[in-house]
């Protein structure tokens, strides 16, 4: 454990009242965050990445559609 001294605001200190446990209400709620974060930078990421794959699945589908109807008898 590392002790932090903290300043939150008067009305944010004033809602944390009610926890008895103040320290594991507030490492909780950044725990929350911080997974949050992560997981709103995968999200951005994946989404990137299908931006970046779509020409090149276009082309390749392009290309198994061509082939596909080659086989089919006329």
């Amino acid at each position: 454990m590392k002790r932090l001294n903290i300043t939150l605001p008067e009305k944010v200190a004033e809602a944390i009242e009610v926890y008895g446990n103040k320290s594991k209400f507030i490492t909780e709620a950044i725990i929350e965050k911080i997974e949050k974060d992560k997981t709103a930078k995968l999200e951005n990421l994946l989404v990137e990445g299908y931006k970046n794959e779509k020409s090149e699945d276009k082309k390749i589908n392009t290309m198994w559609e061509d082939i596909t109807l080659e086989r089919w008898p006329e």
